[in-house]
Parts: structure tokens; sequence; C-alpha cells
């Protein structure tokens, strides 16, 4: 087990693991302990109670962040003829160019999220090997096949997050850096809860939300009460 430094341990010390904190309580601990001299990425992870097993208890959607994501995210797109034109207009990163598709091919990831007009996913199917392992393929369930461009683009520029709870019933999310503060953070946590509250399946008995954690990208893990969202 790797020896932990001084800060980290001074860091974990603010934490009180006896007790469960409301989101902004928590997210005030995260700030004031941060220690490291880059801008923290600041997670949620969920626990909820269903069995992602069964089809109708998967939970899975998007949300847009009030105040973002604190990153420049890059996007391709892939569209031809005048909707090509569109998303450049609409600020798309790259285009999915006879080139631009070479380069995937050998390795090349330079962007952070793809859209795609239905039309081109014949094209966009060839790359399914290397663009789904890294969570990159187009899903109209996440409005990412879709011809509104200027739409899609924007929200992905905005903040839009998707999610996905994993086999473990857990679904993890980004929400913003630490320079945001705790206000800030607060917001965009509670606009993820709100979220996946609302994609509560039906099928799904007892409690829905069973833990909240909120961590820093080197901070400890923080405890929130998930009574409190009600």
């Amino acid at each position: 087990m790797p020896k932990r430094s001084k800060k980290q341990i001074e860091a974990q010390k603010k934490v009180d693991r006896t007790i469960q904190y409301g989101p902004l309580d928590a997210l005030e601990i995260a700030v004031s302990s941060s220690y490291v001299k880059f801008d923290e990425t600041v997670d949620v992870a969920v626990r909820l109670g269903v069995d992602p097993r069964h089809a109708d208890q998967m939970v899975r959607g998007t949300v847009v962040l009030p105040n973002g994501l604190g990153k420049d995210v890059k996007v391709l797109v892939f569209a031809k003829g005048e909707k090509e034109k569109e998303a450049l207009d609409a600020g798309a990163d790259f285009i999915a160019t006879d080139e631009v598709l070479a380069k995937i091919k050998d390795g090349w990831f330079g962007f952070d999220k793809a859209i795609a007009t239905p039309d081109m996913m014949g094209a966009v199917g060839k790359l399914g090997r290397v663009l789904g392992p890294r969570g990159l393929m187009p899903n109209a369930k996440t409005g990412t096949v879709t011809f509104e461009l200027g739409k899609a683009i924007e929200e992905l520029k905005a903040g839009k997050i998707e999610f996905r709870v994993e086999k473990a019933g857990i679904i993890h999310a980004p929400v913003g850096k630490i320079s945001f503060g705790a206000e800030k953070l607060t917001e965009n946590v509670m606009a993820f809860l709100d979220k996946v509250l609302s994609l509560r399946p039906a099928s799904s008995k007892g409690a829905y939300i069973k833990t909240i954690t909120i961590s820093s990208t080197m901070g400890p893990g923080i405890k929130v009460d998930p009574s409190l969202l009600k």
C-alpha cells in the first residue's frame, strides 16, 4: 500500500466518515481540502438499488450541467454537404473527412465527443470497434445522432454529460472543477442527481439511491445523505 503524504492525511482528517453530509457541506470540504497544484475534477458516484442485468432497470441519460465542466470539449462531427457547413458554423472542431477517418483508424483520438447525422451512421459503424470502447460512439438515445447539429454541439460545449449505470449498480459522473467553488459545484451536482432521480425505473423496489459519494481527483471520498434529495 503506497505511503500517504502529510497533505493527504490532513485532507482525510477533514472528513468525518461516520456521518453523511449535505451536498453543499460535502463540496465545501472537497474544495477546502484540495492540496494539489492542478485544478482537480470533482466526481460523483451514486450506488443505485437497481439490477442492470435486467433491461427494465437500466438507468441511462444525459444532463447539461448549469455551470459546465470547466474544460474545452472537442467535438468531431460525421456529416456531409450542407450539414458539414452547419456543423462548422456551430463550432465543431473536426469534420470526419476521409483523412480524419484514416487518422482515427491509426489511433488518433484528439476529440472528446462525436456527433453524427443519421445518414452517416454507416460510416460511423465501421469505426465501432475503436469508438465504442472509448465511449465515443454517437448514439440516438444520448442525442448525438441527430440532424439538429447546432443544438447538439452547443449542449456538448456547454457541459452536457452522459451517464450509465455500471454492472455493479453504480453511476460515475464528472461534475466540474475544484476552481468552480462549492456553490457552483453544488448546482451541477443537484442537476445531475435530479436527472438520475427522474429516471427511476418503475420496476425498481426499495431504496433507489442507496449511497452518494463526492470526491476530487486526489481528495478523499465524502458521503452525502441521499435522504436530503427528497
